[in-house]
C-alpha cells in the first residue's frame, strides 16, 4: 500500500515536471552541519568582498526551520536556462542566465503555482518559496537532495544536464520521502581552475568571490581595480568561463522556457554597439532582464574598463 508520504512526494515531483523544472529533489529540513564551518571560514577570509549581505542571518542560512515555522522538508528544483543560440564571437559578453527575463520573477511564479497545487491536492500546507534572494544555501540543499554535486568551481553539477540551470526551493511543513546525495564526479579534472582568468578558484571547491569576474561586473559598486585590467576576457556582465569549460556541460540542452529567450537585438550586438549603447537602448534590450541589477551606469563602467 502506498503511504501518504510516498503519494505526496510523487505528486510534487510530477507537478514540478509539469511546470518545466528539469529536476526535483527533497531533503529533510534541519541544520546543515557540514556547511557551517565552511561558511564561517569563507566569511572570515573575506571571500565575500563587498557582499555584506552574505554575513547577515548566519543561523538562518544554515537552518531552514528558522525561516519557515515547523519546516519539515526542503524541495529543491532546477530550471534550465541554457540558450539555443549564444552571442556572436568578438563582442562584449553577458552571462547566459541574463539573456532573457529576470529569473527571479519567472521562477517565483512557478513556485507559487507549485505551492498552490500542493495545497489544493493535500490540504493545509504551510511553506515559502525561495529564489536566491533569501538566506538559503541553495547549492547545498540541491546537493543534499541528490540533484548533483558541488564542483570544483563551487557550482552544482549534474551528469545529466551540466550546470546551466537556476536553483530554487520550496520549504514546507510537510513530511515527505527524502532523496540522497550523489557522488562527486569531478575526478582529477581542473578545467575550471585552469581557465579562470582572475584565479578566483583559489583551491578545488573554494572560490574567492571577491576575485570573480561576476563579482567585479555586478556586485562591486566602486571603480574596477586596475590590476584586473585585461583579465576580464570581454565579459561585461557576469562570467560563464568556469561553466563553459566544464566537460559536464557537453550535456547541456537548450531550455524550453520562452521567457528566457533573449531580446531579438541582444545576440547581434557588436563591440561598437556596446560601446555606443544609450540609456534608451539599455532600457529596451534589458527591460525585464537581470542585467538591470548593474544599472546603465554600471554596465557603462564595465564596458569602458574593457576598452582600456
Amino acid at each position: 500500500m502506498i503511504n501518504n508520504k510516498e503519494k505526496y512526494t510523487a505528486f510534487i515531483k510530477a507537478e514540478a515536471k509539469r511546470l518545466g523544472f528539469i529536476s526535483c529533489g527533497i531533503s529533510k529540513a534541519g541544520f546543515l552541519e557540514e556547511e557551517a564551518p565552511r561558511l564561517e571560514a569563507w566569511l572570515k577570509a573575506k571571500h565575500n568582498g563587498q557582499m555584506q549581505y552574505m554575513e547577515n542571518h548566519f543561523d538562518k542560512r544554515l537552518d531552514p526551520t528558522l525561516l519557515v515555522d515547523d519546516a519539515k522538508s526542503v524541495i529543491s528544483l532546477l530550471l534550465n536556462y541554457y540558450p539555443e543560440q549564444t552571442q556572436t564571437d568578438n563582442t562584449f559578453k553577458i552571462s547566459k542566465y541574463a539573456y532573457g527575463q529576470d529569473y527571479h520573477f519567472v521562477i517565483k511564479e512557478k513556485l507559487k503555482e507549485l505551492l498552490h497545487s500542493i495545497q489544493a491536492e493535500i490540504g493545509e500546507v504551510g511553506g515559502r518559496a525561495f529564489v536566491d534572494s533569501a538566506p538559503v544555501l541553495d547549492k547545498a540543499w540541491a546537493a543534499k537532495s541528490g540533484l548533483g554535486w558541488i564542483g570544483k568551481n563551487s557550482n552544482l553539477l549534474s551528469k545529466q544536464v551540466g550546470s546551466f540551470f537556476f536553483i530554487a526551493e520550496l520549504i514546507v511543513d510537510l513530511e515527505l520521502e527524502y532523496d540522497h546525495a550523489v557522488t562527486d564526479h569531478c575526478g582529477k579534472c581542473t578545467a575550471c581552475i585552469d581557465a579562470c582568468p582572475t584565479q578566483a578558484i583559489i583551491q578545488p571547491y573554494v572560490v574567492d568571490g571577491s576575485k570573480c569576474i561576476s563579482y567585479f561586473t555586478i556586485e562591486l559598486k566602486d571603480n574596477l581595480p586596475m590590476e584586473m585590467k585585461g583579465k576580464f576576457d570581454e565579459w561585461a556582465f557576469g562570467c560563464d568561463i568556469c561553466q563553459d569549460v566544464c566537460p559536464w556541460n557537453r550535456f547541456s540542452k537548450p531550455h524550453n522556457e520562452p521567457l528566457f529567450n533573449p531580446h531579438p537585438d541582444l545576440l547581434s550586438l557588436t563591440k561598437k554597439d556596446w560601446e555606443e549603447i544609450t540609456e534608451d537602448t539599455f532600457r529596451a534590450v534589458f527591460k525585464n532582464s537581470a542585467v538591470k541589477r548593474t544599472k546603465f551606469e554600471g554596465l557603462k563602467r564595465n564596458i569602458d574598463f574593457l576598452k582600456l
